[in-house]
C-alpha cells in the first residue's frame, strides 16, 4: 500500500485530520469522503493510481480523527466552509482537481458552483444530492428533530474488530476480508475491552430540521464551469430512497443535464462503495478524465 500520513490543522475551530498521500510537488487531488466514512477509505484507488498525485484527503468534521463538532446537530454549509478553508491552506488561490464520494460528491459539487474558478476538474462519484422534498414535509421534519433533541443519540459498539470487519462487509457484501480488515483500524477504536467504538459523532445521526433543497443544488450545479465526470456504480441502491430504478435513472439524468461540460460513466460489478468494489477500473477512469486536461 502507498503510504500516508497525517497532517492536523485548525480550521474553524475544529481540530481537523488530513490524510496525505504522495508528493507535496505533484499535482493536486482532493478526495471527500461520505457520510459515516472516513478518509482511509480512499487507500484502494490511491494504490491503483498510475501516475504521482499529491492527495489530500479530510475526515470530515466528527469522523474519524477530526474533532466533533460542539452543536448538537451538524449543519450541511459547515461542510462548504471546511472545505473552503482546507483548500485555501493546501493550495492558496491555485485551482485543484476535487473528487467526492456520496456526501463527499454532493459537497464537492455545490463548492464547483459556489467557487468556480477554484476548480479545475471534478469528479463525482454517486453525489447526485438527496431525495425532492416539498415543503409539506417541514412540520413533521421539525417534529422529528425536536423529538430527537430529546434524546442522547449513541452510535452501536462492537465487542471485537473482527465484528466490526463482519458490520462492514454486512454493509457491503462486496467487500474483501483483507479491505475490510484495513479499513476497520480507521473507522473504529478500541475505547474499552471489548468495546469497539466507531470514529463518528453520534450527532450526525440526528435528522437536520432544514429539509434539502434539490433546486437549490441544481442551480450551484449550472454555476460550475470546470469539466465534470459523473461516476455511477451498476448495482448502486441510492435508487431505495427515489422509489425505483427508473425513477433513479431519470432523475439522476435530469440533474446532470444541469452542468453545462459533464459526462456520466458507470462502474460495472460495483455497489454504492465503488471506490470498495472496482478501485483499479475506477482509479483508471478517474485518471483517464484528469490527463485529458493536463494533456491540453
Amino acid at each position: 500500500m502507498k503510504p500516508s500520513q497525517s497532517d492536523f490543522i485548525h480550521v474553524r475551530g475544529l481540530r481537523y485530520h488530513i490524510r496525505r498521500w504522495g508528493s507535496p510537488d505533484a499535482p493536486l487531488l482532493v478526495m471527500l469522503h461520505g457520510w459515516m466514512d472516513v478518509s482511509a477509505s480512499f487507500q484502494f484507488v490511491v494504490d491503483e493510481l498510475a501516475q504521482d498525485w499529491q492527495i489530500i484527503a479530510p475526515d470530515w468534521r466528527g469522523f474519524g480523527l477530526t474533532q466533533r463538532s460542539p452543536a448538537e446537530v451538524y449543519w450541511f454549509p459547515d461542510y462548504l466552509a471546511d472545505l473552503d478553508v482546507i483548500l485555501q491552506h493546501y493550495a492558496e488561490d491555485k485551482r485543484v482537481n476535487l473528487l467526492g464520494h456520496s456526501m463527499g460528491g454532493y459537497v464537492a459539487g455545490l463548492y464547483a458552483g459556489i467557487r468556480p474558478e477554484r476548480i479545475r476538474k471534478l469528479v463525482n462519484l454517486e453525489g447526485f444530492g438527496p431525495p425532492v422534498t416539498q415543503p409539506e414535509q417541514a412540520p413533521g421534519r421539525y417534529t422529528k428533530w425536536l423529538n430527537e433533541l430529546r434524546l442522547a443519540p449513541v452510535m452501536h459498539a462492537y465487542p471485537t474488530q473482527a465484528a466490526v470487519a463482519n458490520r462492514l462487509k454486512k454493509n457491503n457484501p462486496r467487500l474483501t476480508s483483507e479491505r475490510a480488515n484495513f479499513l476497520v483500524q480507521y473507522w473504529a477504536s478500541e475505547s474499552s475491552p471489548e468495546c469497539w467504538e466507531v470514529l463518528g459523532d453520534p450527532a450526525h445521526k440526528r435528522v437536520n430540521p432544514v429539509l434539502p433543497k434539490v433546486e437549490e443544488m441544481l442551480a450551484c450545479w449550472r454555476q460550475i464551469t470546470a469539466p465534470v465526470l459523473c461516476v455511477e456504480a451498476s448495482e448502486t441502491n441510492i435508487w431505495q430512497w427515489m422509489g425505483s430504478i427508473e425513477a433513479m435513472r431519470s432523475e439522476i439524468d435530469r440533474r446532470v443535464a444541469n452542468i453545462k461540460d459533464a459526462r456520466l460513466v458507470t462502474i460495472a460489478s460495483a455497489g454504492h462503495m465503488l471506490h470498495h468494489d472496482q478501485p483499479r477500473l475506477l482509479a483508471r477512469t478517474i485518471e483517464d478524465f484528469l490527463s485529458e486536461h493536463l494533456a491540453a
